[in-house]
């Protein structure tokens, strides 16, 4: 379950999308989980759907390989269409002792749901399709009109991006202990929902200590190698604004044009 979250991992690759400045694909992804909020229909769910199956096959990521993302999120997504189904005034279709199931709750809990699913594949091809580097630049980047104002962009992005890097570390380590602790007789997989959350809570020590350690260890490396970040920090490849950037621009601004229209005019 751990090794099936994706968020945080970088599929290599040569494709269009891998290739694209790091600060299209941020902008974009914010474009994408607005566009999210804006549809109110099932239509605009469907173009949802067909732009992100296009920029899914464009990034020549495997479809498993994405979809593989869901399974640690799958209770939060049953738990979102429970509650909407549940908790939604309007015309009732079945009631079950003091809970009632009504016609607009079953239409708020599918569209709540499929707009999670849509939210965490769309933005989880942001770090499958850009390295750490690139994200921690186009960050810097974007945020480095805030100088102005005293905020210190490159360690923001510093710090996001080494918090999505070592997402998947701290999972694999995770892995590690969880599997020392079955081999000495622990049990995460027998009793109900809750007795499973009940037992992971042994891992949290270890866990934390080995994050720690990771911790030190990286800003040991980064002194050592006499790490100074901002102004001054130069970089080996310049990232520079190319006419597939342009392209792509074009591209997500007419595809939110298509979502307002569909959502508000016609």
């Amino acid at each position: 379950m751990l090794r099936d979250i994706t968020l945080g991992q970088y599929y290599p690759g040569e494709s269009w999308i891998h290739k694209l400045d790091p600060r299209v694909k941020i902008i974009s992804t914010f474009a994408y989980i607005i566009s999210l909020f804006l549809v109110k229909d099932f239509f605009g769910f469907i173009t949802e759907l067909i732009f992100l199956a296009l920029v899914i096959s464009i990034s020549k990521v495997p479809l498993r390989f994405i979809l593989k993302g869901l399974k640690p999120i799958f209770l939060i997504i049953i738990f979102t269409f429970t509650v909407n189904m549940f908790m939604t005034k309007g015309k009732t279709l079945v009631e079950i002792g003091f809970l009632t199931i009504t016609e607009e709750g079953l239409y708020n809990a599918f569209f709540m749901g499929l707009r999670l699913i849509l939210l965490i594949l769309g933005s989880s091809l942001l770090t499958l399709t850009t390295k750490p580097i690139s994200l921690t630049d186009g960050i810097e980047r974007l945020l480095s009109p805030f100088r102005k104002i005293g905020a210190p962009s490159h360690e923001i992005a510093m710090m996001m991006t080494i918090a999505l890097r070592f997402i998947p570390t701290l999972l694999d380590e995770a892995d590690k202990i969880m599997k020392a602790q079955m081999a000495r007789g622990a049990d995460f997989e027998s009793g109900n929902i809750f007795r499973r959350a009940k037992s992971l809570i042994p891992l949290l020590v270890p866990l934390f200590i080995s994050a720690f350690r990771i911790a030190q260890d990286l800003a040991m490396a980064m002194e050592a190698r006499c790490y100074r970040g901002g102004d001054t920090r130069t970089r080996m490849n310049a990232m520079v604004f190319r006419s597939r950037d342009a392209v792509a621009s074009i591209l997500m601004i007419v595809f939110l044009a298509i979502v307002i229209l569909q959502a508000y005019i016609i």
